[in-house]
């Protein structure tokens, strides 16, 4: 029998991938479809993600309209997953008694298991057995030719804006084995580019033979299966980044030329009320030698403007570190107070206005040295990875580029999903390219 899945995620890619994982499970019991209308589906998982201010405020509101359908179809199940399962548990089904199951990131492997449990009562699963779940992970059911791949969860930083450690625990590694399993699985089912993901990617850890192996290695290791063309990790901290991950971007020509690396602020003030543990200096030492190895490469970031403290001149230097770098890409928001942190007891003297024109000024300049990136590349021949049909003609496939922009290109009738193309840019949009295949 096939039951129908509609599944929303939220947040980041670590959702993205624990969103295919509860699907992995379910399709190991039963044959599942997925759905794009909740009015269709048997199940509705909303996977979570507390990161960004009124996160809950938006899981409560998209119950809300789930309780209509639910009234008329009784059948239904509804899921709440993920780090706002974690962070409000039994409250969840105190404002919500209609739904049937709420369970954290550490027990997608129990899906089925819960949801089974869940006919007569509500069920609430929110533990922090980590290594557990990836040990018990069935095999990968969709085919995808660009995937992510978690080979850590949680945070031992304990940053003061942060909900990360406290809704999916301290940093734990997955041992080589499994991941390596897990890679075998992926390719088999059409992988040929791997994004190792983490919170914080680049503190994972694993003995193997006697040694201790770091993320340089593990790439390096994935490196050696013939089928993966193109290897990406994220999100790293700078406190971690190590010469075993600096001598990949030598030694290994599948790494992508890109590197995303959170700073935050460009004041040491800043930085040390949130508990970065590292200055502005360093950060800027820590690209140069990333520069040094490849001169060319985009450097990425995030940003937090207006966190409690943050005078002008805070704000100002970490302008004058966006000019210094040239960031390409980046993710930036205005400080969001969440629940538990010690960052939620600090007095926030910078008001809502001065906030969001502070967020202005600075997407601003992100957005020109983004702008002049992608300008550059206009003309030249790029190496992609065609990831699929394009989304709005579905006449053309989409590739990416080394760099993460997404070329839009003709493929004259030939399936070039998952491989490696040459594409020259011959248009530069707002939020993509337009090429043509070199023979």
């Amino acid at each position: 029998m096939t039951k129908k899945l509609y599944i929303k995620t939220y947040g980041c890619q670590m959702n993205q991938y624990d969103s295919g994982k509860i699907i992995d499970v379910l399709n190991s019991k039963e044959k599942i479809e997925i759905s794009d209308n909740p009015e269709d589906a048997d199940i509705v998982v909303l996977n979570t993600c507390s990161i960004r201010e009124k996160a809950e405020d938006k899981v409560y509101s998209e119950l809300g309209r789930l309780r209509k359908i639910k009234e008329k179809n009784s059948n239904l199940k509804i899921a709440v997953a993920g780090c706002v399962a974690s962070q409000e548990g039994e409250k969840i089904i105190k404002r919500a008694p209609y739904v049937n199951l709420v369970f954290g990131p550490q027990d997608l492997h129990k899906t089925n298991e819960l949801l089974e449990k869940s006919d007569s009562i509500p069920v609430v699963e929110t533990t922090f057995d980590e290594i557990k779940k990836f040990d018990e992970m069935p095999q990968v059911s969709r085919s995808e030719s660009s995937v992510f791949l978690t080979i850590m969860e949680g945070c031992s930083k304990f940053c003061t804006f942060c909900v990360v450690p406290y809704t999916r625990g301290e940093e734990v590694s997955r041992n080589l084995d499994s991941i390596l399993k897990e890679v075998v699985d992926l390719i088999k089912n059409g992988a040929t580019e791997i994004t190792l993901l983490g919170q914080n990617v680049n503190a994972f850890t694993a003995v193997w033979e006697d040694r201790q192996l770091r993320i340089g290695d593990l790439i390096q290791i994935i490196a050696e299966f013939d089928e993966i063309k193109r290897i990406r990790f994220t999100t790293s901290h700078p406190n971690d980044v190590d010469k075993n991950l600096l001598d990949c971007y030598q030694s290994v020509p599948k790494l992508a030329n890109q590197f995303h690396l959170p700073v935050q602020s460009g004041s040491d003030d800043i930085l040390r009320r949130m508990k970065r543990d590292y200055t502005k200096q360093k950060y800027i030492e820590i690209i140069s030698e990333i520069k040094k190895i490849r001169p060319d490469i985009p450097i990425s970031s995030d940003f937090i403007v207006g966190f409690p403290g943050e005078k002008k001149s805070d704000f100002h230097e970490t302008m004058e570190l966006v000019e210094e770098v040239k960031f390409d890409n980046s993710y930036s928001f205005i400080y969001s107070q969440r629940p538990g942190t010690p960052a939620a007891g600090m007095k926030d003297n910078v008001s809502d206005a001065e906030k969001k024109q502070r967020l202005d000024e600075l997407q601003e300049l992100l957005n020109i040295y983004a702008t002049e990136r992608s300008e550059k590349l206009f003309g030249s021949i790029q190496s992609c990875l065609v990831t699929g049909k394009s989304k709005k003609n579905k006449d053309e496939y989409q590739a990416r580029t080394e760099c993460n922009r997404v070329v839009n290109f003709a493929s004259n009738g030939i399936d070039l999903a998952g491989q490696l193309v040459n594409i020259r840019v011959n248009d530069v949009l707002a939020n993509s390219l337009r090429g043509t295949i070199e023979h």
